[in-house]
């Protein structure tokens, strides 16, 4: 088990789900832990974590709270973007509004605070940032575009800027997690989704372990499920059966 003692972790999402679980294994592990959500958490929750409310949506805020977190403790030297937000959203609707929403939560905040802590980074010639993605990126379906646009602009860049820095010292991982029944897993099924394949379905805790034991590591993606890559090759392979497949599993749109 990989062990991150004098460590300064910041995770996103951390009052719940795989943000959570993230901060509270990180801790375990001998790291300080700052644990961002937008939710009000407190710390008796977990001790070993210091809590701080921030609305991602607000992209300035969360750029001055981890220059607050770098000037307190010195340095970052874990990143883990893992918050984010999803809604049914139709292609006919111009919804602009929560195309705007979903894009700052799940992309542009963890773009900025990617691109705030990478210089110190730099300078100490280490570092390590987890940026999540998502499975829906390889095989998209109809009802998620503001989501699936979101996490495939973030996989783009955290795919680029960790071919640019690894020689420099600094790991950025995109985390695939399959499916977690988590707040906003159990959302998406509210909304319509399909429950996933058995085979898919993670915990936050298997989630979590498997991030910090790939930590560093020479692969930039970390996948939790290995059958949600083949779906590409059936895209390739068998276009028909890939529709009826992805057809299936839309969402029903507002």
């Amino acid at each position: 088990m990989k062990r991150f003692e004098d460590h300064v972790a910041v995770v996103t999402g951390a009052a719940s789900g795989i943000g959570k679980q993230l901060a509270s294994d990180l801790a375990a592990r001998g790291s300080t832990v700052v644990g961002v959500d937008v939710q009000d958490f407190e710390r008796s929750q977990n001790p070993t974590i210091t809590p701080i409310q921030c609305d991602l949506a607000d992209v300035d805020a969360y750029v001055d709270l981890l220059a607050k977190v770098e000037a307190e403790h010195g340095r970052i030297d874990i990143l883990a973007n893992v918050a984010g937000i999803d809604r049914p959203v139709s292609a006919t609707s111009r919804d602009m509004a929560l195309y705007r929403t979903i894009l700052q939560v799940n992309f542009f905040a963890p773009l900025a605070g990617t691109l705030t802590v990478v210089p110190g980074m730099v300078a100490r010639g280490r570092g390590y940032i987890v940026n999540v993605s998502s499975d829906s990126i390889r095989s998209p379906i109809a009802g998620a575009s503001a989501y699936i646009a979101s996490k495939g602009a973030l996989t783009g860049f955290s795919e680029s800027a960790a071919l640019e820095l690894k020689r420099q010292g600094v790991h950025i991982h995109i985390l695939y997690p399959g499916f977690v029944y988590s707040a906003m897993g159990r959302e998406s099924i509210e909304h319509g989704m399909k429950p996933p394949p058995r085979v898919i379905v993670k915990s936050s805790k298997q989630v979590s372990s498997l991030t910090l034991e790939r930590l560093g590591g020479r692969r930039i993606d970390i996948n939790t499920s290995r059958t949600t890559t083949i779906t590409p090759f059936i895209k390739m392979a068998a276009p028909s059966l890939y529709r009826r497949m992805m057809a299936s599993r839309s969402l029903p749109t507002p």
